[in-house]
This record gives C-alpha cells, structure tokens and sequence, in this order.
C-alpha cells in the first residue's frame, strides 16, 4: 500500500498532463508532414543520380565511338584526296590511272557509309546528352523543392523545441517536492502504459480516459482514505478530484 498527501497526488495530475504534451509534441515532431515529403525527395534524387550516373557512361561511350568515327571519315577523306591528287596530275599508265578511278568510286561509297555512321552516333549523343540535362534539370527543381521543405521544417522543429522547452520547465516546478516514492511509482506506471499513469477521478467517474471500474474497485475507492494512492486494475493512480 502506497500512502502520498492528497496535495502531492494532485499535482500529479499536473505532471502528467505535461508529460502528455511532451509526448504529443514528441510524435509531431516525429510525424512531422515534411519528413515523409523530403525522405520522398531524397529517394527520387537518388533515382536521378543513378540515372545520371547510367547515362553519363552512354555519353562517355558514345563520344569515344564518335571521336573514332570522325577519324575513320577523315582517313578515308584523305586517302581519297591523295588518290583525287594523283589522277589529276595524270601520272602513271592507263591502268595505274584505271585503277585509282576504282578506288575513288569505293572510298567514295565507303566515306558514305561512315559519314552515315558518324551521324548516327552524333544523333545518339545528342539524345544522350539531352537526356542529362533533363536529368540535371530536375535535380536542380527537387533540391530546389527540398531546401524550401527544410526551412519550413526547421521553423517548424524550432517552434516545437521552444514549446518542449517551456513545457519541461512548468513539468519541473510542478513535480518538485512531490513525495519521491509517489513520483516514482508515477514513473513506473509510465513506462508500463506507455506514457499515461495519473488519471482523474470524479466521483467513481474517471476524467481524460475512460477507465472501467467494477464495483468492487468502487466500493473500495469509498472505503480508501484519502492519503491511500489508488490504482486501478488496470494499473493506473487513480487520483480523487473534488
């Protein structure tokens, strides 16, 4: 049996209702509607990157098949150049002179057939590329979106921090110079509700909470003194309100 002054178990009453909004301003700032909003944010960033990332390859890829590409067409446009040179200036037999009219007319259609390969892959570096800078472009609008998400959360966080702050100091003052057993048994109470121990009762009505009372706890509440700390079959301090 657990006796404490009827004054001390009042103000229980107020403790507990600052440990409450502790707690709902602990769950706020847990459930804070930002919060899911930016780890969203950061997910699909993350997706970006990665896109980014992927299609930075294909870029760096491409332009090195390009660079081989435009070398390939300057090789052939050179030989064919020489060749062009040479049957010019009329030097050689018929047949030499034969001969490199053939060899125009093939690196003719070979310069074709890699000038068509260089602009295919110059078209697929340009789609690459423009893939990345829509990629960049909405990175740049997310993270643009997330830092005016964290502004608000963090006025939102400071607006709760200062409220926690002025709640701890009134929980404080108004647990100090309550019986030390009574407040520990509060304690105990809490961390096996989660968070709810002192509860007022009106009467054989409780207040807040609606706890169940059988009539045997009610008939024991009329017979207990008034120093007696009451506890539910639940386990809860009952506290007597007048």
């Amino acid at each position: 049996m657990t006796t404490a002054p009827v004054a001390d178990q009042l103000r229980l009453l107020e403790v507990q209702a600052h440990d409450t909004r502790l707690a709902q301003l602990a769950h706020r700032r847990r459930k804070h509607p930002t919060l899911a909003t930016l780890e969203e944010f950061a997910a699909r960033s993350a997706d970006l990157e990665r896109a980014r990332m992927e299609t930075g390859v294909v870029v760096s890829d491409t332009r090195r098949e390009l660079a081989k590409a435009e070398t390939d067409v300057e090789q052939v446009s050179a030989r064919a150049e020489r060749d062009r040179n040479r049957l010019e200036t009329g030097a050689g037999s018929a047949k030499d002179l034969q001969a490199l009219t053939h060899e125009l007319e093939s690196l003719g259609r070979r310069q074709s057939a890699l000038e068509e390969i260089e602009l295919e892959v110059m078209e697929r570096l340009e789609t690459a590329e423009g893939e990345i800078a829509a990629i960049t472009s909405q990175r740049q609008a997310l993270e643009a979106d997330a830092a005016k998400l964290e502004e608000q959360r963090d006025a939102a966080f400071a607006e709760i921090d200062a409220e926690v702050a002025a709640v701890t100091e009134k929980r404080r003052a108004a647990a100090e110079g309550i019986d030390a057993a009574l407040l520990a048994l509060y304690e105990r109470v809490r961390n096996q509700t989660g968070g709810l121990a002192a509860v007022a009762l009106r009467g054989e009505a409780t207040e807040g909470i609606q706890v169940s009372l059988s009539l045997t706890e009610r008939a024991a509440i009329r017979d207990t003194p008034p120093e007696e700390v009451i506890r539910s079959e639940d386990g809860y301090l009952l506290i007597r309100v007048p």
